[in-house]
């Protein structure tokens, strides 16, 4: 582990000094707003979006790099800005980088976070290649077969998704009835001011899991999940959402995973999700767990005013650890961009 994360620092350390500048465009592609983050020759200059500050040269021409696209999914109620460390982190060692803004699950609407968004954001992805492809602009600047999807939280079950995982509503009821209390950030997402929406979700649970599988629904068995995409060649994922997902389908995923877990994270709490994952999944590599980080330390970068309503919305685990190091999420970006450099061929 100390070695690899040598060696994904220094690739990133080289790769940085080889692509200063960083563009940013938004796209829109059949009425996805797509932030594009990009190697560029122009100056870059520290500008304001909203709480968020981003060095970004807006609006320039990309240049070209290393010839890969990498999709960014961001988490439940996400955005661009949050995700920018990421994707400048990819785009400085020469990655095209499109992050969709997700369609009813982000930082402006959130009437369909949750399974539905679970069914549409992996559709979203390859949306996102096909327009990308087709586009004068931007199709000569990567391969269309070579492309890597890196998501974080619920982000991160996307892109299992778009690799060939497959999740169901049962093994999420089965699992909430079970470790409700333990994994109580997750099972209770939405719901930290609702009262009555907790009693309502942990009884619907209770019942749900208590009730002989054959007497069940069948669109709660119906395994979902999209066909894989076969022009994505790696994936990685940051304190993913897992706990959904069937084990025999994590078991089936065939290209290279690479996995990033945070210790302290209580809002989805590492033993049903990224060490889930990683239990199951014949392809993960873990390439880094951050001994002192919550689930939101994953964020960057992640305005304090922004971190406290996020963490005020959450039932368990939304704040940042104090003693978490900001250079741990460096690092840990890094070895994600060498994952790709290795993966992507």
């Amino acid at each position: 582990m100390i070695k690899a994360l040598q060696i994904g620092v220094f690739l990133y350390a080289t790769a940085s000094m080889a692509f200063a500048q960083v563009g940013m465009r938004e796209l829109n592609i059949d009425g996805l707003s797509v932030t594009m983050v990009y190697p560029t020759d122009a100056k870059s200059q520290t500008m304001s979006f909203g709480a968020f500050q981003l060095d970004v040269a807006q609006g320039a021409s990309p240049k070209q790099g290393n010839n890969r696209l990498v999709v960014l999914s961001h988490g439940t109620g996400g955005s661009s800005q949050s995700d920018h460390q990421i994707a400048s982190t990819l785009a400085k060692a020469g990655y095209i980088v499109a992050q969709p803004l997700h369609t009813g699950d982000n930082w402006k609407d959130v009437s369909k976070a949750g399974p539905e968004s679970w069914k549409t954001r992996p559709l979203e992805i390859s949306k996102v290649i096909d327009a990308l492809s087709k586009d004068s602009l931007w199709n000569p600047l990567f391969d269309a077969h070579q492309v890597g999807v890196h998501g974080m939280s619920a982000g991160g079950a996307t892109a299992l998704t778009v690799a060939g995982a497959q999740w169901n509503m049962l093994t999420m009821i089965r699992h909430c009835g079970k470790n409700m209390d333990e994994d109580i950030g997750f099972c209770l997402n939405g719901l930290a001011n609702d009262k009555l929406g907790q009693i309502k979700r942990r009884s619907q649970y209770t019942l749900a899991a208590s009730t002989p599988e054959s007497y069940l629904p069948k669109e709660l068995k119906t395994n979902i999940g999209s066909p894989e995409d076969k022009r994505i060649k790696a994936i990685t994922v940051t304190v993913p959402v897992a706990a959904i997902f069937t084990t025999e389908s994590l078991a089936r995923l065939r290209i290279p995973v690479g996995v990033v877990s945070a210790a302290n994270d209580e809002l989805l709490l590492p033993t049903f999700h990224s060490n889930y994952l990683l239990a199951n999944c014949n392809n993960c590599t873990l390439l880094m767990k951050l001994n002192n980080a919550s689930h939101f330390d994953l964020l960057g970068p992640w305005p304090a005013s922004t971190a406290q309503s996020v963490g005020a919305l959450q039932v368990r685990g939304g704040y940042p650890n104090p003693a978490f190091d900001p250079a741990d999420r460096a690092k840990a970006f890094g070895l994600i961009t060498a994952f790709f450099n290795q993966n992507l061929k």
